[in-house]
């Protein structure tokens, strides 16, 4: 398979008209489409030292979900971060592709995959599709779902604000999901999980009549480059998968 038929394979999958207007994802780098991929890193980010480990281990391909190129690139030198990631790319043969909000949007794509992970059944889709409203089998107390979802998600601190109703219809937004809050709330849930809320947003939580949970960006959204680890060889012969933690942000 090559780089350009993964991508397109891919793009079925997490088809380019779910990606939000705003976003820049895709078919991010490669020095040659017709290489073949025979070993794929996939990593939330696209850093160098994700880069830079995809060189040592000799992967072809680096998947990831955030985007390695968001911003337009007024030049490509080795005095920038994200230069010094393209020139890095280039310089080993590596391509890049990322999927980011057509991957958060797409049935299996980040809110199913941390709906699964969290025990919550039927998930359905609100705020424009991108995040999920999902059901615990029974009504649990606020600190038990907490300790159920550091447990599952891996999250070393929750920021957790109590409205003081059960846990039942859970709204879920994986990364970001401050700008979902009024949706979440229109659409019944009782609680909203996202990876990034703010302070100020949950401490007002009894107030909004809804729980509240932060639970850090990188562990809402990790399950996908997981998923992509697990699930690539089964779909593709030929392609072997690494998985690389990207998370450089430590709770001490």
């Amino acid at each position: 398979m090559t780089v350009r038929e993964l991508y397109e394979a891919l793009s079925r999958r997490y088809p380019a008209a779910l990606s939000a207007a705003w976003d820049n994802d895709g078919l991010m780098l490669t020095p040659d489409p017709n290489a073949p991929v025979r070993h794929v890193l996939c990593t939330l980010d696209a850093t160098e030292a994700v880069l830079a480990y995809a060189k040592e281990i000799g992967a072809d391909l680096l998947l990831s979900h955030h985007p390695m190129l968001f911003h337009p690139l007024p030049s490509v030198t080795p005095d920038t971060p994200t230069g010094r990631r393209v020139l890095t790319a280039l310089s080993a043969g590596i391509s890049v592709l990322s999927f980011h909000t057509r991957a958060d949007a797409a049935d299996g794509g980040v809110n199913d995959l941390l709906a699964a992970a969290l025990g919550l059944s039927a998930p359905t889709p609100f705020g424009e599709g991108l995040g999920r409203i999902a059901m615990l089998a029974a009504p649990a107390a606020l600190s038990d779902f907490c300790t159920a979802v550091r447990s599952s998600l891996g999250a070393p601190l929750l920021l957790v604000g109590d409205a003081h109703r059960p846990v039942l219809r859970v709204a879920l937004v994986g990364g970001s999901g401050k700008d979902e809050l009024a949706a979440a709330i229109a659409a019944g849930a009782d609680t909203l999980l996202s990876g990034r809320l703010s302070y100020e947003t949950v401490n007002e939580a009894e107030e909004l009549g809804i729980n509240l949970i932060e639970a850090g960006h990188f562990y809402t959204e990790a399950p996908l480059a997981r998923h992509w680890a697990e699930w690539l060889p089964k779909e593709f012969a030929g392609i072997e998968t690494t998985y690389f933690n990207s998370c450089r942000v430590f709770v001490k």
